[in-house]
């Protein structure tokens, strides 16, 4: 009879479920994972504070379209993780944070670290729970991924107390098998419910959004607008399910568009702020067709037409076959018309010569770089908004940014998940000054693994998109709080084993940004902004309402 710690059957468990990788900070009341791990060759990134591991295991499950895994140790790692497990539920992604916790048998009484962790992590996770017994490690964890990848994908809590871990018990014959969801297809119903929307319609809109990139929908949402011309926009996660140099994949006139339309096909994109809720900016007499992996999210805000909880590549397939022979092409080339002439506004500032530079040319400078191999991460305010205008996104998971909860700092974490994952692949990072400082130091992380993620920081030396508002409703005099320094960003990740330069006008942006991907060292390109970019180009900002 062979014995198992509790860490090596957490290790081999993962392992089962095909686990690679996972991220962590160390603790003494996770160690025995560690040890399992060396057992089952899962990988183990450390990183410098736990916020960036749960955010590497929530990148890790977005580009792998399965569960990211991360570990950190009892109390203060636990709380610190706590905002990359909320951006992994806003953002859809199917992360497990495994928390150490304190011994079992001392519970209640005062041990070190020792905290409610389960009850803080009901409100936003899709299950919380503890593990009580070492011999129920391989279905408890079964259970988690379970819950992490069913309907709407979602973070998962689990509690491994001291005492679990470092118990031995039998070792079991076998783990559970490997958890597969099965795609719900749409009913005929409603199929034939939306047919004859769509049949009807004269200037119908698609909006494909994460879901389509979950169930890898993007082969069905081409082959639909090839056949219909129908316009498609596409929001969060779904950046990439269609080629945004597709011609009938638009960017800039989503609000016209959405103001005209007589028929929206809404693929996996809650009606949150950024749709106005479904209301403003909407044609309010247009129909709705709904589609979620969430039964909770249908008819929130505004009531659909047609709601259904169903795969959005089934659906799409559906739609494609059902609707042969029906093109929207006058409507279509009316989109186009109204997205040439907003891109035709914006190349001006895109090409201004001014130093510092403004947002649009740094924009317009990352484009002539990028290539559809190159993986683009936002983490910023005004510079990724400005990005996100001018970038084309050619492949599907080829662009992250944090999702709908807005938290920065997720640069580094996601660059160094997804270098890990894709070692011959360009990872760029679109960081504004302000969040380069949240997890800037993961550099360290980047240097100590040998993996040569590059970030641009758009360095305007304070908050930008909280301060140009400011200074337009209060004046210079009484804007507070978000300034910063113009501070060499480039000499801290020199500083921590990497390679960086500094940039002060628009031509030396290309050129820097060869260097730092040549030099194969993790890099800072720290290019300075003007303050007032943003204000210039009139671009509104979230923060006025």
């Amino acid at each position: 009879m062979t014995y198992a710690h509790g860490g090596e059957l957490v290790a081999r468990s993962l392992a089962a479920q095909g686990v690679s990788t996972i991220y962590t900070l160390c603790g003494g009341h996770v160690a025995p994972v560690y040890d399992g791990c060396l057992n089952h060759d899962i990988a183990v990134i450390d990183f410098r504070h736990e916020q960036a591991a749960a955010h590497a295991a929530d990148a890790h499950a977005r580009l792998t379209r399965n569960v990211g895994v991360a570990l950190v140790t009892a109390g203060p790692g636990v709380t610190d993780a706590v905002t990359g497990v909320a951006n992994a539920y806003q953002a859809r992604s199917p992360m497990i944070l495994l928390g150490g916790a304190a011994p079992l048998s001392t519970k209640g009484m005062g041990a070190l670290q020792e905290m409610p962790q389960v009850e803080m992590f009901r409100t936003f996770t899709k299950a919380a729970f503890t593990i009580e017994r070492t011999e129920d490690i391989p279905e408890r964890l079964a259970e988690a991924y379970r819950h992490a990848l069913s309907g709407r994908p979602g973070p998962v809590f689990v509690e491994l107390p001291f005492d679990v871990l470092f118990n031995a018990v039998d070792s079991p014959e076998r783990m559970p098998d490997r958890v597969a969801i099965e795609p719900v297809p749409p009913p005929v119903d409603a199929v034939q419910a939306m047919f004859d929307l769509l049949r009807s319609a004269k200037r119908p809109l698609i909006i494909a959004g994460t879901q389509v990139y979950w169930n890898d929908g993007g082969d069905a949402l081409r082959e639909l607008t090839d056949a219909t011309a129908i316009p498609v926009f596409t929001n969060g996660a779904g950046r990439g399910t269609l080629s945004m140099a597709h011609p009938h994949c638009f960017k800039a006139t989503r609000g016209k568009a959405l103001r005209a339309a007589d028929v929206v096909l809404l693929i996996g994109t809650p009606l949150d702020f950024r749709l106005k809720y479904g209301r403003e900016d909407w044609n309010p007499d247009c129909k709705l067709i709904q589609i979620e992996n969430d039964a909770a999210e249908l008819n929130h805000n505004r009531q659909a037409d047609v709601a259904l909880v169903a795969d959005a590549r089934l659906v799409l397939e559906a739609l494609a076959e059902g609707l042969q022979g029906i093109r929207f092409q006058p409507w279509l080339d009316q989109v186009a018309d109204w997205e040439q002439a907003r891109n035709d506004k914006q190349k001006v500032w895109e090409a201004l010569d001014d130093a510092p530079v403004n947002h649009f040319r740094f924009a317009a400078e990352v484009e002539h770089f990028i290539d559809e191999d190159t993986i683009v991460i936002g983490d910023g305010g005004d510079i990724v908004s400005a990005c996100a205008k001018v970038l084309t996104i050619i492949r599907p998971g080829q662009w992250l940014d944090p999702g709908p909860l807005g938290c920065l700092g997720v640069g580094a974490p996601f660059a160094v998940a997804a270098q890990h994952l894709y070692p011959n692949r360009r990872v760029l990072i679109l960081s504004g000054d302000g969040s380069f400082g949240l997890n800037g130091f993961e550099f360290d992380t980047a240097a100590r693994f040998g993996l040569p993620i590059v970030a641009i920081v758009g360095n305007d030396a304070g908050w930008g998109q909280i301060r140009g508002p400011q200074v337009q409703m209060v004046g210079v005099d009484r804007a507070i709080a978000t300034s910063l320094a113009p501070t060499r960003y480039d000499r801290v990740v020199e500083a921590l084993g990497g390679y960086g330069e500094r940039v002060e006008g628009p031509d030396g942006i290309l050129p820097a940004l060869e260097r730092a991907f040549a030099s194969g060292k993790p890099a800072c390109v720290n290019v300075m902004l003007d303050p007032a970019g943003m204000s210039k180009t009139g671009a509104s900002s979230p923060y006025i309402v």
